[in-house]
């Protein structure tokens, strides 16, 4: 059988941390940020952890991660 592919957008996006846990960055901080507190800016910086219920999806999409 041939490899399963890994989808190229995943592996950009997501890092698989050594427990288990997927790695993502936060969304929301890219344009139209005139409008947006300088609060709310400030809580979108870093990296957070993928939700438990979007965690297999992401996982079928990096099969060897």
């Amino acid at each position: 059988m041939p490899k399963m592919k890994t989808k190229s957008s995943a592996k950009k996006r997501f890092v698989v941390r050594a427990g288990g846990s997927i790695k993502r960055s936060q969304a929301f901080k890219r344009h139209i940020l005139t409008k947006k507190t300088t609060k709310n800016k400030r809580q979108l910086r870093g990296t957070t952890e993928v939700h438990s219920t979007n965690t297999a999806s992401v996982r079928a999409m990096m099969p060897y991660a």
